[in-house]
């Protein structure tokens, strides 16, 4: 399914982004797409966790401490390890590191600082800024190499079905959920990260965030929020079709095939 599509069939009050972009040297030039459905900057939920840990680390003495919060905060997206790294080493400073390493400019939001789930992000901005942080860990960065590893672990349901849709079965993926009390939408969104050889990346960003307006169910959401429980399967109930098919369309515009399956063998 192409991206007009896709967003044909969305709601009118739906926001959608998705972007991507293909890297390397001494290979073909950089080729990027992305296309925009509604609001222009979206909260990025826990899509840039594993950037603030890769530039935490080098802010925090106690490596032991680093990697006790930072990796719960990418493998199984723990608010309270990433929270922990975001207030011990400073939302501002934080975001003038990825700046400074990145390229890429994002501001704290208005109101709680402690908030790191609230910084507000274009799909385009995330795709570049995973691109650089992709590129820093297979030319050798180590802390930028662990964390990309931990992306490889993220399991589902928080990976909602990335993988299996772009056919690329060992990339590195982040995804991000949340519906906030003051919204009426669910946010959903996810990136994938595939080193392509050398210090040759894809990367694919999809962002939604989609109309939740039934009373009863943004009620029992809270319930579930509240009491810690998982959401993952409303967001996939709510977003998970639209996620993955921007992310397909996405790579189809990057003009990376979706592998073929083997054949099995005859009798």
């Amino acid at each position: 399914m192409g991206f007009n599509e896709l967003l044909d069939g969305l709601d009118h009050s739906a926001s959608v982004q998705a972007a991507g972009i293909r890297r390397g040297y001494g290979g073909p030039p950089v080729r990027a797409v992305s296309v925009t459905s509604g609001m222009t900057r979206l909260r990025c939920a826990s899509l840039l966790k594993p950037l603030y840990a890769w530039v935490s680390a080098a802010r925090i003495p106690d490596t032991d401490r680093w990697r006790r919060h930072a990796e719960p905060a990418v493998v199984i997206s723990s608010n309270a390890d990433t929270l922990n790294l975001w207030l011990a080493v400073g939302p501002r400073v934080i975001l003038d590191d990825l700046r400074e390493r990145t390229g890429v400019a994002w501001a704290l939001p208005n109101g709680d600082p402690s908030r790191f789930g609230s910084v507000e992000v274009t799909a385009d901005e995330v795709s570049a800024a995973y691109a650089v942080f992709a590129q820093s860990a297979v030319a050798g960065d180590p802390v930028a190499g662990a964390v990309l590893g931990w992306m490889g672990q993220v399991a589902e349901p928080q990976a909602f079905g990335a993988r299996e849709a772009l056919g690329w079965p060992e990339s590195a993926v982040k995804c991000g959920w949340y519906g906030a009390p003051d919204e009426t939408c669910l946010r959903t969104h996810a990136v994938a990260v595939q080193p392509r050889g050398g210090t040759r990346v894809s990367v694919i960003v999809a962002m939604t965030a989609l109309p939740y307006t039934d009373v009863r169910e943004r009620d029992l959401y809270r319930e579930r929020v509240g009491e810690g429980r998982s959401v993952e399967g409303e967001h996939e109930k709510v977003a998970g079709r639209v996620l993955r098919g921007l992310m397909t369309a996405t790579q189809e515009e990057l003009g990376l095939a979706k592998p073929r399956r083997k054949a099995r063998p005859g009798p």
